[in-house]
């Protein structure tokens, strides 16, 4: 595996152990593996659902257009069909990317790092040693999915680009990675706080994200809720 300190990235075709580039080092154990929610990771990471409203919208503006101006109910129904139909070419291909990237995305947590395997066409493995992460934070939706936000020391920095839809969005200056649409998040986050501590001696610093809970905010991670 990659050095304990750096985050790295890697290009695979062949994993010995699922998600995993490399066998792990001797002492190294993995707490947890999962994957992204599907249909939380076509909401939340590629917005078809306000997509199909903002469609939805359109298609009721304009019927409601036409009828207003006396239009027969056949152009009323071809107008805002018309609509449907547009957004629903919009939100399939979305639809189906979000499948093949929840497919073929594996997150992995072991006692010394984070490793994400991810990429639809070419699959990449991002390693990230505890000792490069400065902060983290849980945000949670509904169901109990929710994500887990990374943020990277200074001198550490994954593309934007190489890590979405895995990356907290709108950071572009300074890319988080970010285990996304997760089911039972908030376990994930006890189990990761308390691999950090135990790792680092002390919990990692809260990252701050809206509506979120801390990782290790100022109290044991055992205690974190």
């Amino acid at each position: 595996m990659p050095s304990q300190r750096r985050a790295a990235v890697r290009e695979h075709d062949h994993e010995p152990i699922p998600g995993l580039p490399e066998v792990l080092p001797a002492g190294e154990t993995i707490l947890w593996q999962g994957a992204p929610d599907r249909g939380a990771l076509a909401r939340r990471a590629l917005h078809v659902r306000t997509i199909g409203w903002y469609f939805a919208a359109l298609a009721a503006w304009r019927g409601l257009s036409l009828a207003s101006d006396g239009a027969a109910a056949g152009d009323i129904a071809a107008g805002a069909g018309l609509l449907l139909i547009l957004g629903a070419a919009a939100i399939i291909p979305l639809a189906l990317y979000a499948w093949a990237a929840a497919r073929s995305t594996l997150y992995t947590i072991t006692d010394r790092r984070v490793v994400i395997r991810a990429g639809v066409a070419l699959p990449m493995s991002f390693n990230i040693p505890f000792a490069a992460i400065e902060a983290a934070g849980l945000k949670l939706h509904g169901g109990g999915v929710g994500d887990i936000a990374l943020r990277l020391v200074p001198n550490q920095k994954i593309a934007y680009v190489l890590l979405w839809p895995h990356a907290r969005p709108w950071r572009f200056a300074r890319p988080e990675p970010m285990l996304r649409c997760i089911p039972e998040a908030e376990r994930v986050a006890q189990l990761l706080s308390r691999a950090l501590a135990a790792a680092t001696e002390a919990p990692v610093q809260p990252l701050e994200l809206p509506a979120d809970q801390p990782i290790g905010a100022e109290r044991p991670a055992a205690a974190m809720v």
